[in-house]
């Protein structure tokens, strides 16, 4: 019989020695990003084309998307009439009939909607924790009560990304500890704040890294 053989212990990207010190090659990312870049600009010129309900209707349409992309990262499927709703209740959008408001739903809303329509102001850790008080507003996530609007803690062990049934479980990810987590969250922000040299769509695809 041979020796029974442990799985080598699985490394996350922050377990990299260079985290979060990144290197990229500018040249193979430069026909990728001039793609792209066209594409703002013919999105930007039919923008403009518009009149301002239809403006404000593409609006709405892109920021309910956004909404409901976001929330099904965290595992939810939210109403997207809710959605819908919501956001033109804040916008000033007239769609015609609105749904009721929801209380969960409106929370999302009003994150996604500081996160893109007030980009300019200061990314601070409270409006972090401001942005994940309006993702949980009842305290839960799923049937789990978690620590909302503050740094989270490793009582009941680490934070994973986990699927599959109770016993057979599967961890995809497994998040840095959470006494390293103000240090490196300022070390984020302070990289945030700074001037980003080169083209900012790389900065934005290394900021979730």
């Amino acid at each position: 019989m041979h020796p029974h053989k442990l799985q080598p212990r699985r490394t996350y990207i922050w377990q990299r020695p260079d985290w979060p010190q990144w290197r990229f090659d500018a040249q193979a990312l430069a026909a990728l990003l001039a793609q792209v870049h066209r594409a703002q600009g013919h999105l930007a010129g039919r923008m403009a084309e518009l009149g301002l309900a239809q403006r404000d209707q593409a609006t709405l349409q892109a920021l309910t998307q956004e909404v409901i992309t976001t929330s099904a990262i965290e595992g939810e499927a939210l109403n997207l009439d809710a959605v819908r709703s919501s956001i033109a209740r804040r916008l000033g959008v007239d769609i015609g009939a609105l749904a009721p408001a929801d209380r969960h739903v409106d929370g999302v809303v009003d994150m996604v909607l500081d996160a893109t329509q007030r980009y300019a102001q200061p990314l601070t850790a409270e409006r972090l924790f401001g942005w994940h008080a309006a993702l949980f507003p009842t305290g839960y996530s799923g049937r789990l009560r978690i620590q909302v609007g503050a740094w989270r803690n490793d009582a009941s062990g680490p934070m994973q990304v986990v699927s599959g049934p109770v016993g057979r479980e599967k961890v995809h990810f497994e998040a840095p500890p959470a006494i390293a987590l103000p240090a490196a969250t300022a070390a984020f922000l302070q990289w945030y704040r700074a001037a980003p040299v080169g083209d900012p769509l790389v900065y934005a695809g290394l900021a979730p890294l």
